[in-house]
């Protein structure tokens, strides 16, 4: 055994752990009632809170929400919530524009999804 190479390993180990919480901590990601929440940072320009949001998105889809994150995007005022909703028939993308809290999207996902 190389008990000399302990202080080594263990060190290696305490930074990989740093670098590992940096970037977890650097991510603009937020954890809302159990669920990752992407583009919390976004939240200040959004008119429609994310509790309206979902709200609005289950009520065009009914399910249960698996993924949501504030965007920028194209169409309405440039500032949704999307939402992944789950049902019987797969998943389905939902997006509401953050300003209005009009429905911009409502579709189900392919393969290929995000």
């Amino acid at each position: 055994m190389y008990h000399h190479n302990k202080p080594f390993i263990l060190a290696a180990l305490v930074v990989a752990s740093v670098i590992t919480y940096t970037a977890n901590a650097s991510a603009p990601q937020q954890h809302v009632n159990g669920k990752a929440f992407t583009g919390a940072e976004l939240a200040k320009n959004a008119k429609i809170t994310l509790t309206q949001a979902r709200t609005i998105a289950l009520k065009a889809h009914p399910g249960k929400i698996t993924d949501e994150e504030l965007e920028k995007e194209k169409g309405g005022s440039g500032l949704r919530y999307s939402f992944d909703v789950q049902d019987n028939a797969g998943t389905h993308e939902v997006g509401v524009d953050a300003k209005s809290g009009k429905v911009l999207e409502n579709k189900l996902e392919g393969p290929d999804a995000d």
